[in-house]
C-alpha cells in the first residue's frame, strides 16, 4: 500500500510537471511573435533612419526620407502584425493551400490555378513602371528581413501546421491583385445559378428571379450623359428582350461625399466603407505612410501589398465600393464525341488547352489534376457540379488591369484630373470611386471593365460561334463620372450605376437602392452635415426595406382570423416598431424570421433542397426577388389552390409565414414577447480560419464573441446574416472611414479586428467593441498630433550608422 501511495505521488507529480511544461510550451507558442514596438532593429539596404509611431491601436505610422527606405519598412512593419495573413493570402492567390490544410482544398486551389493569376503578374510587372517595381521590391526585402530575424519567433499559425514562410518576392504582391479581382469581381456564381434552376423550373416562374432593371430608378450617377464620340460601338439594346418577356430586375459597400456648401466646415466631408466578410484578422491592415516633403497617405493596406487601398493623402481623399458590373460569362460548349478535348468552334473543332497541376497535399503527398482551356478561358462547370455539360468562363481579369499602378498614383494624387489618370488602369475590379479634394471639388468615377458584347451576358449561352464574344471593352474615357454636382452630394451603396440612355449594358445583379435611398434622406434632412451627422449615417439601423414591406405586412395579418394570443401581440410589436434594428427590440426578430419562413414557403418546394440552398447565396437575386413580390403581391409562384399541391396564394403564404414565424420564436426565445430581442440571434463572432478546430481555438483564443450590433442587410450600418444559417453575421463594414478635409486631424477610422493578426496580442481584436457600439478612433495626420499620440516609438537603422 505504501509502494502504492508512492507511485501515485510521484505520477501525480509527473503529470503536473508534463502538464506545467505543456502549459509553457503552448504559452511560449501563443506569445513568443509578439513584438515589443517599442524595440529598434537595424535592417540592411536602409539609406537613412526610418521612425515608427504607434497609437493607443497599436497602428503605425511610419516616418521615412525616401521612397525606398519607406517601402522596406513598411514590409518589415506589416510582417510584425500580419505575417502568417499575408503567407495564407499568398497561397490562396496561387492555389496553394492545400499544401497546408491538406485535400479538403484541391478543388479550390484547382479553381484559383485555372484563373492563371501569374501569367497576368509577369505581364503587369513587364509594363510596370519601375518605381513601382523598386516599391515591391523593397517592401519584400522588408518582409524577408524581419521573417530572417525571427525564424524562432514566428506566429503560432506556423507552428501548429508545420511548416516556415518561404521569402516574399516583388510578384506575390502582384498576385494579391489578381486574387483580390476575383473575390471582390468574379460574380460567377449567379449565371451558373440561374442556369441550373432554369433547367428544373417553369419558364413563368424563371423569368420572375431575374431583377427587373425597370425598379431600380436610384442612380449612382442620375445625371450622367455621355457625349457623342466615335468611340462608341453599336449594340442591341440587352434590357429589351427581359421586358419583352415581362422579366423584372453582394459583396457591398457604401460610400458618399458632400461638397462644402453642405458641410458645417465649409469643405467637403467624406465617408465610405467596403463591406466584406467578417474575420479575424481582418482583411485591411491601417497604416500611415510619410516621406517627408513628397508623401503622406493614410488609410488602410491589404497585407502582403505595400499602399494604401483607400484613404486620404494631404490633398485628396478616395475610397471605394462595388460597382457590380457583369464582368463574367458563360459559354455551353459542343464537345466532340471523339475527342472530350476539342470543342465545336465556327463550325470546326478546335482543340483545348490542357494544362496538367501538382497539387501538393502535404510534405511528402500530392494530387494530380487537369484544367482545360477554351480560346476564352478555363472550363469550369466541374467546379459547379455541372458534370453533364461543358462550360467555359471568360471574366475581366484576363484582361490587362494595372491596379498597382492606379493605387500607387492615387496614394500621389493631387487633384481631379491625376485622380482620374489613376483610376484608369483599374479594369478587373470594377469600382464606384468616389473622390473630395481640400479645394471644395467632390466626384466620383466609375473605374471598370464593362465587356462590350451581343445582349446582356445573364444567361449560359451557345459557345459554338463568336455571336456572344467579346468585342472590347468601354473606352476609361466613356465610363460614368460626376464631378461638382449641383446637389452638393454624391452616393454609391452598390445600386444601379447608370439609368436607360447609356448606351453600354452594365449589369442586372445590382442591390436594390434601400441603402442609397436612406442615406440620401438623411443627408437631405439637413442644409449642412458635421463629423457627427457623417457618424450617424454610417450608424443608422432604421430600415427602408422594412418600411416598404411593413405596411402590406400588417394588413394581411390583420385578415388572420383567429390569430394565437402571442400573435396578436407579435402584430402589435410591429405596429408600434420605429423599424430601426436595435438588438434589443422584437420588431427585427419578428420580421426577419418572417422573411426568412416568407422565402422558404415560396420556393423550397418548387426549387428543392439542393437549388434552394444554393439560391439563397446569392443574396441580390434573393433582395430583389422579394421586392418584386411584395410589389406586385402575385405570382407565379403562388399559382394553385392552397388545398392543393401549390403554395398558395400570396396571402396564404404570408399568413402560413408568419404563423410559423411566432412558433419559432416561442420555440426558442421563450413565450413571452417582452422578452423576445433581435440581439439574442443575429450574433457578429470574429472567425480565425483555423479557429473552427475547437482546441485551437480554446487553447489560442483564435475566435473572438459573439456581439450583438444590431442592423441587417439591408441598414446603412449593415450586417448581413446567412439565408442558409440564419441569424449569423457574416458580411458586413470591413473598415469605416469619415474624412474632413477641412481639417484631416477630424477625421475618424475604426476597423472591426485590430492592428495584430496574432491571436494573444492585446492588439488582435481590441477595436472590435467600439466597432460594434458605433464607435471610432481619432485618425491623426499631422506631424505633431501623431507624436503627441504616440504609444510607441521605433526606430529602423541603417546597419552601418
Amino acid at each position: 500500500m505504501q509502494l502504492f501511495k508512492k507511485i501515485l505521488k510521484i505520477s501525480g507529480l509527473i503529470f503536473v510537471i508534463l502538464l506545467a511544461a505543456g502549459c509553457l510550451y503552448t504559452r511560449n507558442i501563443a506569445r513568443r511573435a509578439i513584438p515589443d514596438y517599442n524595440r529598434s532593429f537595424t535592417l540592411e539596404n536602409l539609406q537613412d533612419e526610418v521612425r515608427v509611431f504607434r497609437d493607443a491601436n497599436a497602428v503605425p505610422s511610419i516616418y521615412a526620407s525616401n521612397e525606398q527606405d519607406l517601402y522596406r519598412a513598411v514590409g518589415f512593419v506589416m510582417a510584425q502584425d500580419r505575417l502568417w495573413q499575408m503567407d495564407l493570402i499568398r497561397r490562396a492567390a496561387v492555389g496553394k493551400l492545400s499544401e497546408i490544410f491538406g485535400e479538403d482544398f484541391v478543388d479550390a486551389d484547382l479553381l484559383i490555378r485555372s484563373l492563371r493569376i501569374p501569367e497576368k503578374s509577369a505581364l503587369i510587372l513587364q509594363w510596370t513602371d519601375p518605381d513601382i517595381i523598386s516599391a515591391l521590391e523593397a517592401f519584400a526585402d522588408g518582409v524577408n528581413q524581419f521573417i530572417d530575424r525571427h525564424r524562432r519567433k514566428l506566429p503560432p499559425e506556423f507552428s501548429i501546421l508545420g511548416y516556415k514562410p518561404e521569402k516574399w518576392k516583388a510578384e506575390h504582391s502582384v498576385h494579391l491583385a489578381g486574387y483580390l479581382a476575383w473575390e471582390i469581381g468574379g460574380e460567377w456564381s449567379t449565371e451558373l445559378i440561374l442556369h441550373r434552376l432554369r433547367q428544373k423550373l417553369d419558364e413563368d416562374k424563371f423569368r420572375e428571379l431575374i431583377p427587373n432593371l425597370d425598379l431600380q430608378e436610384s442612380y449612382v450617377h442620375p445625371q450622367f450623359e455621355l457625349a457623342d464620340t466615335d468611340l462608341h460601338t453599336r449594340l442591341q439594346e440587352p434590357s429589351a428582350k427581359l421586358r419583352d418577356l415581362g422579366l423584372d430586375l453582394f459583396r457591398g459597400s457604401n460610400n458618399w461625399v458632400v461638397s462644402g456648401s453642405r458641410s458645417t466646415t465649409g469643405k467637403p466631408l467624406f465617408a465610405n466603407d467596403m463591406h466584406m466578410f467578417f474575420l479575424s484578422p481582418g482583411i485591411w491592415y491601417q497604416m500611415h505612410h510619410v516621406i517627408e516633403g513628397e508623401l503622406n497617405v493614410t488609410g488602410i493596406a491589404l497585407p502582403g501589398q505595400p499602399l494604401i487601398m483607400a484613404g486620404h493623402n494631404e490633398r485628396i481623399a478616395w475610397g471605394m465600393t462595388s460597382a457590380f458590373v457583369n464582368n463574367v460569362d458563360f459559354y455551353l460548349e459542343t464537345i466532340n464525341p471523339d475527342n472530350p478535348h476539342q470543342y465545336k468552334f465556327m463550325g470546326e473543332w478546335r482543340d483545348m488547352e490542357a494544362r496538367s497541376e501538382s497539387i501538393k497535399t502535404g510534405k511528402n503527398s500530392s494530387v494530380e489534376k487537369k484544367i482545360l482551356f477554351t480560346h476564352r478561358g478555363p472550363v469550369v462547370s466541374d467546379f459547379k457540379n455541372l458534370d453533364d455539360q461543358v462550360i467555359s468562363m471568360k471574366w475581366m481579369g484576363d484582361e490587362y488591369s494595372n491596379k498597382l499602378r492606379s493605387i500607387y498614383l492615387l496614394n500621389r494624387a493631387g487633384n481631379w484630373e491625376e485622380f482620374r489618370d489613376a483610376v484608369s488602369t483599374i479594369v478587373a475590379i470594377s469600382q464606384n470611386i468616389n473622390y473630395a479634394d481640400v479645394e471644395g471639388n467632390i466626384g466620383l468615377q466609375t473605374a471598370a471593365g464593362i465587356p462590350v458584347r451581343e445582349g446582356a451576358g445573364i444567361f449560359v449561352v451557345s459557345g459554338e460561334d463568336d455571336t456572344y464574344d467579346w468585342q472590347g471593352m468601354v473606352p476609361f474615357e466613356e465610363l460614368p463620372y460626376t464631378y461638382n454636382p449641383p446637389e452638393g452630394f454624391i452616393i454609391a451603396a452598390n445600386n444601379r450605376t447608370v439609368p436607360d440612355d447609356y448606351p453600354y449594358y452594365v449589369s442586372h445583379w445590382f442591390h436594390p437602392p434601400k441603402r442609397y435611398d436612406r442615406i440620401k434622406e438623411m443627408i437631405m434632412k439637413k442644409e449642412r452635415l458635421s463629423v457627427d451627422d457623417f457618424r450617424a449615417i454610417q450608424g443608422d439601423k432604421k430600415s427602408e426595406l422594412t418600411e416598404q414591406m411593413l405596411p402590406g405586412l400588417l394588413a394581411e395579418l390583420e385578415k388572420i382570423p383567429r390569430p394565437s394570443v402571442n400573435e396578436k401581440k407579435a402584430i402589435e410589436k410591429l405596429k408600434g416598431w420605429d423599424m430601426v434594428y436595435r438588438p434589443d427590440s422584437p420588431g427585427p426578430l419578428i420580421f426577419e424570421k418572417f422573411y426568412v419562413r416568407f422565402l422558404e414557403n415560396t420556393l423550397l418546394e418548387e426549387m428543392g433542397d439542393e437549388l434552394y440552398s444554393e439560391f439563397l447565396t446569392d443574396r441580390e437575386l434573393v433582395r430583389n426577388f422579394v421586392r418584386l413580390l411584395w410589389i406586385k403581391c402575385e405570382s407565379a409562384w403562388f399559382e394553385g389552390d392552397k388545398s392543393q399541391t401549390g403554395t398558395g396564394t400570396f396571402s396564404d403564404v404570408v399568413r402560413k409565414s408568419f404563423h410559423e414565424t411566432i412558433e419559432w420564436i416561442e420555440n426558442n426565445s421563450g413565450t413571452d414577447p417582452e422578452r423576445w430581442a433581435w440581439g439574442d440571434f443575429h450574433k457578429l463572432t470574429l472567425e480565425h480560419p483555423m479557429g473552427s478546430v475547437r482546441l485551437l481555438d480554446l487553447i489560442f483564443r483564435m475566435n473572438r464573441g459573439p456581439w450583438s450590433p444590431g442592423g441587417s442587410f439591408h441598414t446603412v450600418s449593415s450586417y448581413s446574416y446567412d439565408y442558409n444559417d440564419p441569424f449569423r453575421i457574416f458580411r458586413g463594414p470591413s473598415h469605416r472611414h469619415i474624412y474632413s478635409t477641412g481639417n484631416w486631424d477630424e477625421s475618424l477610422s475604426i476597423v472591426p479586428t485590430g492592428t495584430s493578426g496574432i491571436p494573444a496580442s492585446d492588439y488582435y481584436c481590441d477595436q472590435t467593441q467600439w466597432f460594434a457600439d458605433d464607435r471610432y478612433r481619432s485618425d491623426l495626420f499631422s506631424a505633431n498630433k501623431v507624436e503627441e499620440a504616440a504609444r510607441y516609438s521605433m526606430k529602423l537603422i541603417p546597419v552601418n550608422w
